[in-house]
C-alpha cells in the first residue's frame, strides 16, 4: 500500500489556512485526505464534538501522553494544552490517506523535526497595500 503524505499548513492567525484546507477538500472529494484532529485540555464549546473538532482530554491525561511521547507536537496556549497525536497520524498515513495539519509555525517546526518527510505549506496573509 502507498504511504500517505503529511502536509503541514501553517500561517499567522487569521490568514485563512483553515478556509484554504476546507476549500481544497471540497474540490477533491475522491482524493483520500483528512484534516488532523488535535487533542486539547480546554472545555468543548457549544456545537463542538469530541473526535470531530478536538479530542477533549483532562490535563492529567494530556501530560501522561506527553510523557509517553504520544504527540508529534504540543504546546500550552492561554493556559490550555494542544497536541497532535503521533499514533493517529502514523496510522492514517500507513493506510495511504494524506493528512493536513492546520497548525501554527511553532508546531510546524516540531512536526518537521519529528517527521522530516512532511511537506510544508506556509500561507502569507494578504497585504494591506
Amino acid at each position: 500500500m502507498i504511504q500517505g503524505t503529511l502536509y503541514i499548513v501553517s500561517a499567522p492567525s487569521g490568514a485563512g489556512k483553515s478556509s484554504l484546507i476546507q476549500a481544497l477538500l471540497k474540490t477533491q472529494p475522491l482524493y483520500d485526505t483528512q484534516v488532523s484532529v488535535s487533542h486539547t485540555t480546554r472545555a468543548a464549546r457549544p456545537g463542538e464534538v469530541h473526535g470531530e473538532h478536538y479530542f477533549f482530554v483532562s490535563e492529567t491525561e494530556f501530560l501522561a501522553m506527553v510523557e509517553n511521547n504520544e504527540f508529534l507536537e504540543h504546546a500550552c496556549v492561554f493556559g490550555n494544552y494542544y497536541g497532535t497525536s503521533r499514533p493517529i497520524i502514523e496510522e492514517v498515513l500507513k493506510s495511504g490517506v494524506d493528512v493536513f495539519l492546520d497548525i501554527d509555525w511553532q508546531g510546524a517546526q516540531q512536526i518537521r523535526a519529528a517527521m522530516p518527510e512532511a511537506r510544508s505549506i506556509f500561507i502569507l496573509p494578504p497585504s494591506k497595500r
